[in-house]
């Protein structure tokens, strides 16, 4: 989008980095092998096609070498939010989704070392009726303050982590 000329130039910054987390409703998949056992019949994850976090969870199990092994297990959601209701509501028996999500929910924090780091950008519309007030929240997202919420809420500064 930054290249389509619709947001203010030098506005759009990367405040944050995303990380991948698996959970359970149940609460015994505890690690990406214990996806294999045999009552793990559905594995929810956001759709890789559209999804950065579902980009990053089958690169967490291709670089596990399970993505073949699961791969018939696997349930695509349409995005994170729809990947945790599936294992919520007992429709998934595991969930591979945002930390974001899991963080406090008894989720396991899967090593971002195994995928491609997930940005999390903004900037500001061009036109925009409240550009001063987009700017100034992107900047508190940048400061000390904003990336201490956002820690608490699972997501790193940028750059961290590779």
């Amino acid at each position: 989008m930054a290249k389509s000329d619709l947001l203010v130039p030098g506005s759009v910054r990367t405040y944050a980095t995303g990380r991948i987390g698996l959970w359970s409703h149940s609460g015994h998949i505890r690690t990406l092998k214990d996806l294999t056992l045999p009552e793990v019949r559905h594995i929810a994850l956001p759709n890789p096609q559209h999804a950065p976090y579902g980009v990053a969870a089958r690169e967490v199990l291709q670089k596990a070498g399970l993505w073949q092994t699961l791969q018939s297990r696997i349930v695509l959601s349409e995005n994170v939010r729809q990947a945790y209701e599936f294992g919520r509501t007992g429709n998934a028996d595991a969930v591979l989704t945002s930390w974001t999500l899991l963080h406090d929910q008894g989720g396991i924090l899967l090593s971002d070392k195994d995928h491609t780091p997930i940005r999390q950008s903004g900037g500001v519309v061009k036109g925009a009726k409240n550009a001063r007030a987009a700017q100034a929240f992107l900047n508190f997202l940048s400061s000390p303050e904003g990336r201490q919420i956002l820690a608490k809420f699972g997501l790193q500064p940028p750059g961290d982590g590779r």
